[in-house]
């Protein structure tokens, strides 16, 4: 009988480990197709409206990987207090007042590579000047792994540190701002996750620095970031960001360029408030980027002065020629008086107006991220653009940051060691 009955319990014993085993092996299988599907890409979101979350099913997991790696500053970076009241976006937008670019160094392939490497010297120069602020353009995604967690160089975050405590120890404003990210503009969906995991590294290092920091998400949306395509990034990034750091305020760019024109396509969150937008102005073009080498060829007239209409008629290129809106801007740029001339103050004016109302409709602070004029257009016509220009902002009460420091629009010659009187006087009058 005993023997029966220990026979009978191993039997049930081996069956119940049998049925172990295969559960087991399901369970398996089961997460194995989980995360197939997973990793299938998700349907456009602009062709098909994401359904109900269920309950009963585990949240689709954040695009951000969970592994990104979140770094510390140079602990000799100033700290806030962390119990600093919320931040005042009006405050926040005047304290920008007026600044400059530091272009062609951090957003290059390589610092250096575009013959500007900073120095610790410009920060007092700019300072000492009467600018406020520090507009730093980076290459955050030259300097990141190309796939996931897509961390940041540890020396380049190093790099960044050293200019921010060179511009906080002069008491400047800085702007973070993510710079030539050429991959994202090409292709937005397939950059997203690095993207974004770029901002969670970025706001999660320097979350515990003052106010005065800034974050800029992205320059000039263009190419993949339609209007709409970037309404969506930048509440993801948002998001971002504000898993790290709900504190700092966030700089957005219009799309297209950063045009003006295109203020009345952004849709920011209601709930975001923490936010100042931003354009930037280089109109009109042909005369502002006359003769750039990296532009199309029918920019190539050069002798173009500000204001039209000139004393001379100018003489477009043959390439100006072959494009209809460039051979019938310099027809109304040789010919129309200036209250009607397309390189007249008129038009400057009317886009500042423009960028006025959409900021005072929507409740945003509007700040003039870049404007400026290449150094191949006269001095004296650069310097009463920029006059102007700078006139139309402070008019409109919008800080601003002039493009750039000391390189092709440079308002610093580091040859000569100093500044070129005109830009400078155009930026900051002699009181």
């Amino acid at each position: 009988m005993n023997k029966r009955i220990m026979t009978l319990a191993v039997l049930l014993l081996v069956l119940v480990l049998a049925a172990g085993c295969k559960n087991s092996t399901q369970n398996h299988e089961n997460a194995a197709a989980n995360t197939a599907e997973n990793d299938k890409p998700p349907a456009n979101q602009e062709e098909t409206a994401a359904p109900a979350p269920d309950p009963a099913v585990s949240p689709i997991p954040d695009p951000v990987p969970a592994d990104v790696p979140l770094t510390a500053p140079d602990p000799k970076l100033p700290k806030r207090d962390p119990r600093s009241a919320q931040l005042d976006v009006r405050k926040q937008s005047k304290q920008l007042g007026r600044g400059v670019n530091l272009g062609n160094a951090l957003e290059a392939p390589v610092e250096g590579q575009w013959g500007v490497t900073l120095e610790e010297s410009y920060f007092k120069t700019i300072k000492d000047a009467g600018f406020e602020t520090v507009r730093v353009p980076i290459k955050w995604s030259g300097h990141a792994d190309a796939n996931a967690p897509y961390a940041i160089e540890a020396a380049f975050f190093d790099r960044i540190d050293w200019v921010l405590g060179q511009a906080l120890k002069q008491g400047l404003n800085v702007v973070l701002d993510m710079h030539n990210y050429d991959e994202f503009n090409a292709n937005a969906d397939e950059q997203e996750s690095r993207f974004l995991a770029l901002w969670k590294q970025i706001s999660a290092r320097y979350k515990e620095l003052p106010g005065n920091v800034y974050y800029e998400l992205a320059n000039e949306p263009n190419g993949s970031l339609t209007w709409s395509k970037w309404n969506k990034m930048l509440k993801k990034a948002l998001d971002t960001v504000r898993s790290e750091d709900p504190w700092h305020t966030i700089i957005i760019d219009s799309a297209n360029w950063s045009n003006y024109a295109a203020l009345v396509s952004l849709d920011i969150p209601d709930t975001e408030r923490n936010v100042i937008v931003s354009f930037h102005y280089y109109d009109p073009f042909l005369f502002t980027h006359q003769g750039a080498d990296w532009v199309g060829p029918e920019n190539g007239t050069t002798g173009i002065v500000w204001p039209g209409p000139p004393a001379q008629k100018a003489e477009p290129v043959d390439a100006a020629k072959q494009v209809q809106w460039v051979n019938d801007w310099f027809n109304a740029y040789n010919t129309e008086p200036a209250d009607t001339n397309p390189a007249g103050p008129h038009a400057i004016a009317e886009a500042f107006d423009q960028a006025e109302r959409w900021g005072e409709e929507n409740n945003r602070p509007i700040w003039l991220g870049e404007f400026g004029a290449y150094s191949n257009a006269d001095m004296a016509s650069r310097a009463r653009w920029t006059s102007f220009v700078r006139e139309q902002a402070e008019k409109h009460g919008f800080g601003w940051s002039y493009w750039e420091f000391c390189a092709g629009f440079g308002v610093y010659d580091p040859a000569a060691n100093g500044y070129r009187k005109e830009l400078l006087e155009a930026l900051i009058p002699p009181e």
